[in-house]
């Protein structure tokens, strides 16, 4: 039987609803509720919210002087719906009940949906406790604790004179720091209804040097997520120090003759190479889309069997640490590859309606005018039973590859990266620095000659681009290494 507690379509435009504009809270229940119930009512198999409120800023100095100070603030919605294997997405920035409601209309026309007759019943979507992670883990007193304007401009600074101090014949100097302050909230027709807040900020140095015809360039970066005291604990003496070292070793390094090579490739940033060249042939968009060759192999062996590999959103403070995905899932861990076996991809809620894989807690976006999709968090090549020096000592020559710079990933996994520091290994022990080098290979080739991995597992900040805009990632993996790979040079 209906009760008098159901609403009819043509009530809608009477409704009050107080909302709280200083937060996501409880009081977004019954609007959102009734939106989608709506959604419901029109004949939507599936309709989901996403909330966003965000206070970015980026500080910038090169050699002695602040030259950028950028905020940005930004307060959105978008509403995907879903009819069968279809879906829509619609965004908006008017958060009032009757913006939302033509954002949500509007989704609905593009799938052929109508809102429902005026005497139409709406039902009742009964949304889950209110799951806050935002309080419950004392993130709400996060953003007035980060550092002002003027501490991230005094730190810059100061680093910008450190680097200074530290290298020579320098062309260049460069800081930056950024601070990216997120609250979401995520209220779908399945009882979804969850808030969280998220901290990320990221600060490093660009160096360039050059004397006569040589020059050398060396990039570093440091990212954390939920520790409002970052910049000012980041060891910016240590980090000059140590971009000064690479520039002036790199800055009279012979080229690298091109040919084949065993390598080793250092921890931490080293990771970039899986997140790129295997991490995204691992996401259901690219099953979706028919380019990834592991489409059919899980269960089967991809890689060599000393590698295994995982993505997961729970290593404390890493650059891609989520509490909860931009569908409202918990973070997890999610086993990639066991001893060379593939185990597992990643799955938004799209992503595993399309392909039947789990949802994996992987739906990411860049912020509300991006639908969410199958993204990686923190992903890495997992520690194993060799040390560093048993290694180097397995290479009679070859390349030890210490930092990566950029690059670019065909859409199968045909890959080329470039080396900013590497230098010669000559019966077991590195020798003379070298430059030029740029690794060229496949992915579902380059995956079965990781022969070996060390123990030393480092993860490093990244920025990842893809569908659903740019977000924060972690790769890494401890030294590994790789038996052959092409390396192109002088």
């Amino acid at each position: 039987m209906l009760t008098s507690t159901l609403l009819l379509s043509n009530q809608l435009p009477t409704l009050q609803y107080s909302s709280t504009t200083e937060q996501f809270d409880e009081t977004w229940e019954a609007p959102l509720a009734t939106l989608l119930g709506l959604g419901r009512a029109a004949g939507a198999d599936f309709i989901e919210f996403f909330l966003e409120r965000r206070n970015y800023i980026n500080c910038g100095a090169e050699d002695d002087e602040i030259t950028s100070i950028t905020p940005s603030l930004g307060t959105g919605a978008g509403v995907r719906v879903f009819r069968g294997k279809a879906d829509c997405y619609v965004s908006t920035n008017d958060l009032s009940f009757s913006g939302l409601k033509a954002a949500l209309e509007k989704g609905l026309s593009i799938l052929g949906l109508n809102l429902p007759a005026p005497n139409a019943f709406i039902p009742e979507i009964n949304l889950e406790l209110f799951r806050d992670y935002a309080t419950k883990r004392g993130k709400d007193g996060w953003l007035p604790l980060c550092s002002s304007i003027r501490e991230m401009g005094e730190v810059l600074l100061d680093g910008t004179a450190k680097l200074k101090q530290k290298a020579r014949h320098i062309q260049s100097r460069r800081a930056t720091y950024f601070r990216d302050w997120q609250e979401v909230l995520v209220a779908a027709s399945d009882g979804t209804f969850a808030r969280d807040i998220r901290l990320t900020q990221s600060v490093g140095f660009n160096l360039l040097c050059a004397d006569g015809a040589n020059r050398a360039s060396i990039g570093e970066r440091a990212g954390n997520t939920s520790d409002a005291n970052f910049l000012r604990t980041w060891d910016y003496q240590q980090a000059a120090e140590h971009i000064a070292e690479s520039a002036g070793k790199m800055l009279y390094a012979d080229y690298v003759e091109s040919g084949t090579y065993p390598i080793i490739m250092a921890n931490h940033f080293g990771g970039v190479i899986f997140h790129e060249a295997c991490g995204h042939l691992l996401e259901t968009t690219q099953i979706e889309r028919n380019t990834t060759p592991f489409a059919d192999k899980k269960g089967e062996k991809i890689a060599h069997e000393s590698l295994t590999a995982w993505d997961e959103g729970r290593s404390e403070n890493a650059f891609g640490t989520i509490d909860m995905d931009d569908e409202g899932m918990p973070a997890q861990r999610t086993l990639l590859i066991e001893k060379g076996v593939l185990k597992n991809f990643l799955a938004d809620r799209t992503g595993s309606s399309r392909t039947g894989h789990p949802r994996t807690g992987s739906g990411r976006r860049q912020n509300y005018v991006y639908a969410a999709a199958s993204r990686m968090r923190n992903t890495y090549i997992a520690p194993g039973e060799y040390t560093t020096e048993d290694l180097f000592a397995s290479v009679d020559k070859g390349i030890y590859c210490k930092k990566m710079g950029g690059g670019s990933v065909g859409a199968t996994g045909q890959f080329n990266f470039s080396v900013d520091e590497a230098y010669l290994i000559e019966n077991g022990k590195i020798t003379k620095p070298l430059k030029g080098a740029i690794l060229i290979g496949e992915a579902k080739e380059i995956m079965n000659k990781i022969s070996m991995c060390s123990q030393d597992l480092e993860l490093a900040p990244g920025f990842c681009g893809s569908v659903s805009g740019s977000i924060y990632t972690t790769v890494g993996q401890p030294h590994i290494k790789v038996d052959s790979i092409t390396v192109g040079g002088r």
